[in-house]
């Protein structure tokens, strides 16, 4: 793990995406954070030392999902699969395919396994927030808040719109695992992955963190909130515009509202994944975030643990 000294720094964007503003300054307690993402080689270790099983090998009950199609309860998870040409951008289900058998061991789906693909050093996928947080707890650690995953993957840098400066890739350098061409058809592979890439492919941060920007999203602690969390002047004392260490929005209203009949509480992931790319999501920055509800699992989510000082 890697120590991040307590601080503050200005938390947010307002040049990319209109939930990642106001710009606010927040102050961050000293923590520790994992180098890297788990990968599916320490996942492999938790799950033979307790047994766990992940909501992706569970059969959903169509009691919880009651506009389930017939035929849908099944185990499985959510794969992307790269089209043929250009589609419509605004329907997802263009890319993302429910896939039965489809888990961690299995990213691609059943038939081939973690062995067959060389996958044990890249960061593991498939997990549900459960399933990233029972790990977690396992480990003595716990799942960073948005602000300290943001803190971090800044590496020291204050105010810049990439984790190493203001330029995407300078000088033609690939310093992230992210889609380069039209998404989702055309991916050049100019950083050498089609997929996940192994831990430490590229250089890491400020803070020697790697893989905080783009290779997967990852889980954080905060339930989802469109409102950033703003200091409240009448009890600040003598910093009335800084915010210390903010814990995110609340369950109830974390629901997405253009789904009102589903009550499933949604997270925030941070970091971007290799399936962001400049005409589609450009996310690939320490200030990008995602909501996603706790019981999706897919090919491009994952985590990393912390442990807070004291």
């Amino acid at each position: 793990m890697i120590a991040i000294p307590a601080g503050t720094f200005t938390m947010g964007s307002e040049a990319f995406y209109p939930e990642e503003a106001p710009l606010r300054r927040v102050k961050v307690d000293a923590f520790r954070i994992d180098e890297t993402p788990v990968t599916n080689r320490q996942f492999a270790r938790f799950v033979a030392a307790t047994g766990h099983v992940t909501q992706a090998e569970v059969a959903p009950d169509p009691k919880d999902y009651p506009d389930m199609l017939p035929g849908m309860d099944r185990a499985g998870s959510l794969v992307f699969r790269k089209t043929r040409g250009p589609v419509d951008m605004n329907a997802p289900g263009n890319w993302w395919h429910f896939e039965f058998g489809a888990d961690w061991r299995h990213p691609l789906g059943p038939g081939r396994s973690l062995d067959e693909l060389d996958l044990w050093d890249h960061p593991v996928v498939h997990v549900a927030w459960a399933d990233a947080d029972a790990y977690a707890r396992w480990a003595g650690k716990d799942l960073p808040t948005e602000a300290e995953y943001e803190y971090a993957a800044r590496g020291g840098l204050e105010g810049r719109d990439y984790a190493w400066g203001d330029e995407l890739a300078p000088g033609g350098q690939m310093l992230a695992n992210y889609w380069q061409g039209l998404f989702p058809f055309a991916n050049q592979c100019l950083d050498g992955w089609e997929r996940t890439s192994p831990v430490r492919s590229f250089p890491p941060n400020g803070y020697g963190l790697y893989d905080m920007i783009g290779n997967t999203w990852e889980w954080t602690r905060d339930w989802w909130s469109e409102q950033a969390a703003q200091a409240d002047p009448k009890k600040a004392k003598g910093a009335c515009c800084t915010v210390s260490n903010p814990r995110g929005g609340k369950l109830k209203d974390s629901y997405d509202p253009a789904q009102p009949a589903v009550r499933i509480g949604r997270k925030v992931l941070k970091g971007g994944s290799h399936l962001c790319a400049a005409n589609y999501c450009q996310r690939y920055r320490p200030a990008a975030r995602h909501p996603e509800m706790v019981d999706t699992s897919t090919t491009h989510i994952g985590f990393r643990c912390m442990v807070r000082a004291g």
